[in-house]
């Protein structure tokens, strides 16, 4: 029975978190992407990336939730997916994710608290363990996992990004209202 309750309490705990989520951030291999790097003949990299993660993006900050990716890759189609989706605060080639995140606040104006940050790997620690609502993938690290508030059921690159979504609008009671356009 123990277990019943402290998982309970743990869904309470990250949905009240997710409640005062103002900007979430994403990482993207293994978020949005699966985090397989593919090669083309002449080198260049293809990612793929999830329709369904982008249109809970939209959702998301049609609720008045900004957004953010902050990754240690760079790379040309990760701006453009970004741009294709409205996402203005892009730091790529990030190998210091604290660093960057410090500097979004003070781009952003926003609190570490009312920040929300889906990581899956060790390098994402120093921005986890500082956010209002961290959270990772099923597939991430375990070292990540054990230390989120939250773990999606879908992978990274498999909808993760927009259960995540999905998670802070319900959290948010912003749900019904971001799906009313599309039921009409």
């Amino acid at each position: 029975m123990p277990s019943i309750l402290t998982e309970a309490n743990a869904t309470a705990n990250a949905t009240s978190r997710a409640a005062q989520i103002r900007l979430m951030i994403f990482d993207v291999d293994g978020i949005l992407t699966d985090g397989s790097l593919h090669f083309g003949a002449d080198g260049e990299l293809i990612k793929t990336f999830n329709v369904l993660d982008g249109q809970g993006i939209r959702l998301l900050q049609q609720s008045g939730v900004a957004t953010a990716i902050i990754s240690a890759r760079k790379s040309a189609l990760v701006q453009r997916r970004a741009s294709d989706l409205g996402i203005t605060h892009v730091i790529q080639g990030s190998h210091d994710k604290r660093a960057s995140f410090e500097q979004l606040l003070l781009t952003t104006g926003f609190s570490a608290g009312q920040c929300g940050f889906i990581g899956d790997d060790v390098i994402d620690l120093p921005v986890l363990l500082r956010v209002g609502f961290a959270a990772s993938v099923p597939n991430g690290h375990h070292e990540v996992r054990q230390r989120v508030h939250h773990v999606t059921t879908a992978h990274g690159g498999g909808g993760a990004a927009r259960e995540l979504c999905d998670f802070i609008l319900r959290a948010q009671g912003n749900y019904e209202a971001a799906l009313a356009p599309y039921l009409a």
